[in-house]
């Protein structure tokens, strides 16, 4: 077996780097992919603020799509089209309602396909996890910030 020249080293050093850093790079996606769309508030450092953006594509894309109009990949599958979501306000004489909007997303307002078979509801399945109650409250009111957020006008 042949010792590698200065040249052949340098290259086997790189590839070995190379290596490297693409685990540590994957291993930093997947600690931040667990976190579910926390990120520390600089005002209140004990508490986690959330991205609403986030956890709708954690939690609520597959379904309502990525601009959350109803046509996600799984949409298709669903035995009830989801929803537009675009289109609260409009659908509510312009008006978003905030409260109305928690309640169907935590499962207080039953929806036909929301909390049943194909929908989950979403404080219920945050309340199974080991999520505090500040948190599972943080989670919803987030997803409701970001969808007031992409409401037509």
């Amino acid at each position: 077996m042949a010792l590698p020249l200065p040249g052949q080293a340098a290259e086997s050093l790189m590839k070995s780097f190379a290596a490297r850093a693409t685990v540590a790079g994957a291993l930093i996606v997947l600690v931040a992919a667990t976190m579910d769309g926390a990120a520390q508030d600089p005002q209140s450092p004990s508490k986690p603020a959330f991205s609403g953006s986030i956890l709708f594509a954690n939690y609520c894309a597959t379904c309502h799509g990525e601009r959350a109009t109803g046509d996600g990949p799984l949409a298709a599958n669903l035995r009830k089209q989801p929803a537009n979501l675009t289109l609260l306000a409009r659908r509510n004489a312009g008006v978003f309602s905030r409260e109305m909007v928690a309640r169907i997303i935590d499962g207080r307002k039953p929806l036909a396909g929301h909390g049943g078979g194909d929908m989950p509801a979403w404080g219920d399945a945050f309340a199974r996890s080991v999520e505090s109650p500040e948190n599972i409250s943080g989670k919803i009111n987030a997803l409701v910030t970001y969808l007031e957020t992409l409401q037509q006008k």
